[in-house]
Protein backbone atom coordinates (compact mmCIF):
# COMPACT_ATOMS: atom_id res chain seq x y z
CA UNK A 1 0.00 0.00 0.00
CA UNK A 2 1.31 3.45 -0.93
CA UNK A 3 0.85 5.82 1.99
CA UNK A 4 -0.29 9.34 1.22
CA UNK A 5 1.87 12.14 2.67
CA UNK A 6 -0.28 14.91 4.12
CA UNK A 7 1.12 18.47 4.49
CA UNK A 8 1.30 19.86 8.03
CA UNK A 9 0.58 23.18 9.69
CA UNK A 10 2.22 24.59 12.83
CA UNK A 11 -0.15 25.63 15.61
CA UNK A 12 0.37 28.72 17.77
CA UNK A 13 2.02 26.59 20.47
CA UNK A 14 4.47 24.94 18.07
CA UNK A 15 2.74 21.58 17.57
CA UNK A 16 2.71 20.46 13.95
CA UNK A 17 -0.43 18.67 12.75
CA UNK A 18 -1.60 17.31 9.38
CA UNK A 19 -3.91 19.42 7.23
CA UNK A 20 -6.36 16.53 6.82
CA UNK A 21 -7.43 14.30 9.70
CA UNK A 22 -9.72 11.34 10.18
CA UNK A 23 -13.07 11.58 11.97
CA UNK A 24 -14.20 8.58 14.01
CA UNK A 25 -17.78 9.40 15.06
CA UNK A 26 -19.83 6.16 15.11
CA UNK A 27 -16.77 4.00 14.47
CA UNK A 28 -16.97 1.65 17.46
CA UNK A 29 -15.94 -1.83 18.51
CA UNK A 30 -13.88 -4.26 16.47
CA UNK A 31 -15.22 -3.02 13.15
CA UNK A 32 -14.43 0.56 14.13
CA UNK A 33 -10.92 -0.35 15.28
CA UNK A 34 -10.25 -2.04 11.93
CA UNK A 35 -11.58 0.98 10.02
CA UNK A 36 -9.45 3.43 11.98
CA UNK A 37 -6.37 1.20 11.74
CA UNK A 38 -6.87 1.01 7.98
CA UNK A 39 -7.03 4.81 7.84
CA UNK A 40 -3.74 5.05 9.73
CA UNK A 41 -2.17 2.58 7.32
CA UNK A 42 -3.46 4.69 4.40
CA UNK A 43 -1.59 7.73 5.70
CA UNK A 44 -3.86 9.53 8.17
CA UNK A 45 -1.91 10.78 11.17
CA UNK A 46 -4.45 13.09 12.84
CA UNK A 47 -7.23 11.03 14.46
CA UNK A 48 -10.26 12.78 15.98
CA UNK A 49 -12.38 11.28 18.75
CA UNK A 50 -14.35 12.56 21.77
CA UNK A 51 -15.48 11.36 25.18
CA UNK A 52 -19.08 11.49 23.96
CA UNK A 53 -18.35 9.32 20.91
CA UNK A 54 -17.78 6.45 23.36
CA UNK A 55 -14.96 5.13 21.18
CA UNK A 56 -11.77 6.42 22.76
CA UNK A 57 -10.96 2.78 23.59
CA UNK A 58 -11.58 1.83 19.97
CA UNK A 59 -9.17 4.54 18.81
CA UNK A 60 -6.55 3.30 21.25
CA UNK A 61 -6.98 -0.26 19.99
CA UNK A 62 -6.67 0.96 16.37
CA UNK A 63 -3.38 2.67 17.23
CA UNK A 64 -2.06 -0.56 18.72
CA UNK A 65 -3.18 -2.55 15.66
CA UNK A 66 -1.42 -0.21 13.26
CA UNK A 67 2.29 -0.42 12.54
CA UNK A 68 2.78 3.32 13.00
CA UNK A 69 4.68 4.51 16.10
CA UNK A 70 2.57 6.50 18.58
CA UNK A 71 4.85 9.54 18.31
CA UNK A 72 4.02 9.87 14.60
CA UNK A 73 0.30 10.20 15.35
CA UNK A 74 -1.68 13.19 16.56
CA UNK A 75 -4.68 12.04 18.60
CA UNK A 76 -7.51 14.42 19.54
CA UNK A 77 -10.25 13.98 22.12
CA UNK A 78 -12.86 16.32 23.59
CA UNK A 79 -14.36 17.25 26.94
CA UNK A 80 -18.16 16.83 27.21
CA UNK A 81 -20.37 19.59 28.57
CA UNK A 82 -21.40 17.76 31.72
CA UNK A 83 -17.82 17.73 33.00
CA UNK A 84 -16.79 21.36 32.56
CA UNK A 85 -16.29 22.01 36.30
CA UNK A 86 -12.54 22.25 36.96
CA UNK A 87 -12.09 19.08 39.06
CA UNK A 88 -14.46 17.06 36.88
CA UNK A 89 -12.63 18.21 33.74
CA UNK A 90 -9.27 17.02 35.07
CA UNK A 91 -10.72 13.65 36.07
CA UNK A 92 -12.38 13.29 32.67
CA UNK A 93 -9.12 13.98 30.84
CA UNK A 94 -7.47 11.25 32.87
CA UNK A 95 -10.40 8.90 32.23
CA UNK A 96 -10.13 9.61 28.48
CA UNK A 97 -6.48 8.61 28.57
CA UNK A 98 -7.23 5.45 30.53
CA UNK A 99 -9.94 4.47 28.04
CA UNK A 100 -7.54 4.80 25.12
CA UNK A 101 -4.57 3.42 27.08
CA UNK A 102 -2.54 6.46 26.09
CA UNK A 103 -0.06 8.51 28.11
CA UNK A 104 -1.12 11.82 26.55
CA UNK A 105 -3.41 13.40 23.96
CA UNK A 106 -1.80 15.56 21.32
CA UNK A 107 -4.91 17.73 21.18
CA UNK A 108 -7.72 18.05 23.69
CA UNK A 109 -10.70 20.29 23.00
CA UNK A 110 -13.72 21.62 24.88
CA UNK A 111 -16.53 20.11 22.80
CA UNK A 112 -19.06 22.99 23.08
CA UNK A 113 -19.05 26.26 25.06
CA UNK A 114 -22.48 25.65 26.63
CA UNK A 115 -22.81 29.36 27.43
CA UNK A 116 -25.97 28.96 29.54
CA UNK A 117 -23.98 26.79 31.97
CA UNK A 118 -21.20 29.43 32.02
CA UNK A 119 -18.50 26.89 32.93
CA UNK A 120 -16.30 26.98 29.86
CA UNK A 121 -13.64 29.30 31.34
CA UNK A 122 -13.28 26.93 34.30
CA UNK A 123 -12.95 24.01 31.88
CA UNK A 124 -10.35 25.95 29.90
CA UNK A 125 -8.27 26.50 33.03
CA UNK A 126 -8.35 22.74 33.61
CA UNK A 127 -7.02 22.17 30.08
CA UNK A 128 -4.26 24.74 30.65
CA UNK A 129 -3.18 22.90 33.79
CA UNK A 130 -3.45 19.46 32.19
CA UNK A 131 -1.10 20.70 29.46
CA UNK A 132 1.40 21.88 32.10
CA UNK A 133 1.29 18.41 33.67
CA UNK A 134 1.95 16.63 30.36
CA UNK A 135 -1.47 15.03 29.90
CA UNK A 136 -2.09 17.12 26.76
CA UNK A 137 0.33 18.63 24.24
CA UNK A 138 -1.97 21.24 22.71
CA UNK A 139 -5.30 22.65 23.86
CA UNK A 140 -8.20 23.90 21.83
CA UNK A 141 -11.96 24.24 21.58
CA UNK A 142 -14.87 23.38 19.32
CA UNK A 143 -17.77 25.59 18.29
CA UNK A 144 -16.58 28.68 20.18
CA UNK A 145 -17.73 32.04 18.82
CA UNK A 146 -15.42 35.08 18.89
CA UNK A 147 -17.10 36.35 22.09
CA UNK A 148 -16.30 33.06 23.84
CA UNK A 149 -12.71 33.12 22.57
CA UNK A 150 -12.18 36.72 23.68
CA UNK A 151 -13.38 35.81 27.15
CA UNK A 152 -10.87 32.94 27.35
CA UNK A 153 -8.10 35.37 26.44
CA UNK A 154 -9.28 38.02 28.90
CA UNK A 155 -9.69 35.67 31.86
CA UNK A 156 -6.80 33.21 31.34
CA UNK A 157 -4.42 34.93 28.93
CA UNK A 158 -4.45 31.84 26.70
CA UNK A 159 -6.14 31.43 23.32
CA UNK A 160 -6.78 27.97 21.81
CA UNK A 161 -4.46 26.48 19.20
CA UNK A 162 -7.47 25.18 17.24
CA UNK A 163 -11.18 25.88 17.03
CA UNK A 164 -13.08 23.00 15.43
CA UNK A 165 -16.27 24.38 13.85
CA UNK A 166 -18.98 23.30 11.44
CA UNK A 167 -17.61 24.26 8.03
CA UNK A 168 -18.66 23.08 4.57
CA UNK A 169 -19.71 24.62 1.23
CA UNK A 170 -23.21 25.40 2.52
CA UNK A 171 -21.80 27.14 5.62
CA UNK A 172 -18.42 28.65 4.83
CA UNK A 173 -17.88 30.53 8.14
CA UNK A 174 -16.02 33.36 6.42
CA UNK A 175 -16.19 35.85 9.32
CA UNK A 176 -15.27 33.24 11.94
CA UNK A 177 -12.31 32.08 9.83
CA UNK A 178 -11.08 35.66 9.46
CA UNK A 179 -11.24 36.12 13.25
CA UNK A 180 -9.23 32.93 13.76
CA UNK A 181 -6.60 34.05 11.27
CA UNK A 182 -6.23 37.44 12.95
CA UNK A 183 -5.69 35.72 16.32
CA UNK A 184 -3.45 32.85 15.11
CA UNK A 185 -6.01 30.12 15.75
CA UNK A 186 -6.18 27.28 13.22
CA UNK A 187 -9.64 26.45 11.89
CA UNK A 188 -10.63 22.78 11.87
CA UNK A 189 -13.74 21.70 9.94
CA UNK A 190 -16.22 19.21 11.28
CA UNK A 191 -18.79 17.83 8.87
CA UNK A 192 -16.55 19.00 5.99
CA UNK A 193 -18.67 17.20 3.39
CA UNK A 194 -21.90 18.56 4.90
CA UNK A 195 -23.10 15.17 6.26
CA UNK A 196 -25.55 14.87 3.41
CA UNK A 197 -25.86 13.60 -0.13
CA UNK A 198 -27.11 17.02 -1.23
CA UNK A 199 -23.61 18.46 -1.55
CA UNK A 200 -22.48 15.41 -3.54
CA UNK A 201 -25.22 16.14 -6.07
CA UNK A 202 -24.35 19.84 -6.33
CA UNK A 203 -24.10 20.94 -9.96
CA UNK A 204 -21.57 23.73 -9.34
CA UNK A 205 -19.11 21.47 -7.53
CA UNK A 206 -19.81 18.68 -10.02
CA UNK A 207 -18.63 20.86 -12.91
CA UNK A 208 -15.45 21.81 -11.04
CA UNK A 209 -14.81 18.14 -10.24
CA UNK A 210 -15.25 17.14 -13.89
CA UNK A 211 -12.83 19.87 -14.98
CA UNK A 212 -10.14 18.56 -12.61
CA UNK A 213 -11.04 14.89 -13.15
CA UNK A 214 -11.58 14.50 -9.41
CA UNK A 215 -14.54 13.43 -7.29
CA UNK A 216 -16.84 15.98 -5.67
CA UNK A 217 -15.54 14.93 -2.24
CA UNK A 218 -11.95 15.52 -3.33
CA UNK A 219 -12.82 18.99 -4.64
CA UNK A 220 -14.57 19.93 -1.39
CA UNK A 221 -11.67 18.67 0.73
CA UNK A 222 -9.22 20.57 -1.50
CA UNK A 223 -11.38 23.68 -0.95
CA UNK A 224 -10.96 23.25 2.82
CA UNK A 225 -7.21 22.81 2.41
CA UNK A 226 -6.86 25.95 0.30
CA UNK A 227 -8.93 27.88 2.85
CA UNK A 228 -6.29 26.87 5.41
CA UNK A 229 -8.75 24.70 7.34
CA UNK A 230 -8.06 21.18 8.60
CA UNK A 231 -10.84 18.88 7.39
CA UNK A 232 -11.63 15.67 9.28
CA UNK A 233 -13.70 13.48 6.93
CA UNK A 234 -14.91 10.10 8.17
CA UNK A 235 -15.30 6.93 6.16
CA UNK A 236 -15.23 3.23 7.03
CA UNK A 237 -14.52 2.43 3.36
CA UNK A 238 -10.81 2.00 2.68
CA UNK A 239 -11.18 3.19 -0.93
CA UNK A 240 -12.96 6.32 0.27
CA UNK A 241 -10.32 6.86 2.94
CA UNK A 242 -7.66 6.90 0.23
CA UNK A 243 -9.78 9.10 -2.03
CA UNK A 244 -10.23 11.69 0.73
CA UNK A 245 -6.49 12.27 1.15
CA UNK A 246 -5.62 12.11 -2.55
CA UNK A 247 -6.09 15.87 -2.92
CA UNK A 248 -2.54 17.19 -3.12
CA UNK A 249 -1.87 16.66 -6.83
CA UNK A 250 -4.14 19.45 -8.10
CA UNK A 251 -5.17 23.00 -7.21
CA UNK A 252 -8.42 24.90 -7.41
CA UNK A 253 -8.37 28.22 -9.24
CA UNK A 254 -9.55 31.31 -7.40
CA UNK A 255 -12.74 31.19 -9.49
CA UNK A 256 -13.32 27.59 -8.34
CA UNK A 257 -12.78 28.55 -4.71
CA UNK A 258 -15.17 31.49 -4.99
CA UNK A 259 -17.84 29.43 -6.73
CA UNK A 260 -17.80 26.88 -3.90
CA UNK A 261 -17.74 29.53 -1.17
CA UNK A 262 -20.73 31.27 -2.75
CA UNK A 263 -22.87 28.19 -2.06
CA UNK A 264 -23.02 29.24 1.60
CA UNK A 265 -26.43 29.90 3.14
CA UNK A 266 -27.57 31.92 6.18
CA UNK A 267 -29.29 28.76 7.48
CA UNK A 268 -26.53 26.44 6.30
CA UNK A 269 -25.96 24.60 9.58
CA UNK A 270 -26.84 20.91 9.23
CA UNK A 271 -28.70 20.58 12.52
CA UNK A 272 -29.24 24.19 13.56
CA UNK A 273 -26.62 23.85 16.30
CA UNK A 274 -25.88 27.49 17.02
CA UNK A 275 -23.07 27.73 19.62
CA UNK A 276 -24.70 30.86 21.07
CA UNK A 277 -27.59 28.74 22.35
CA UNK A 278 -26.88 25.03 21.76
CA UNK A 279 -26.09 22.93 24.85
CA UNK A 280 -24.23 19.61 24.67
CA UNK A 281 -23.72 17.37 27.67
Amino acid sequence: MVQQIIPEITLNDGLRVPMVGFGTYKLNGNEGANGISNAIQAGYRLIDTAYNYENEGTVGEAIRRSAIPREELKITSKLPGRYQAYDKALTTIQESLYRAKLDYYDLYLIHWPNPKQNMYVEAWQALIDARKWGLIRSIGVCNFLPDHLQRLKKETGVLPSINQIELHPFFNQEEQRKWHEQHHIVTESWSPLARANEVLQNETIGKIAAKHQKTISQVILRWHYQLGAIAIPKSASHNRQLENISIFDFSLAESDMNAISELTRPDGRNKDQDPATYEEF
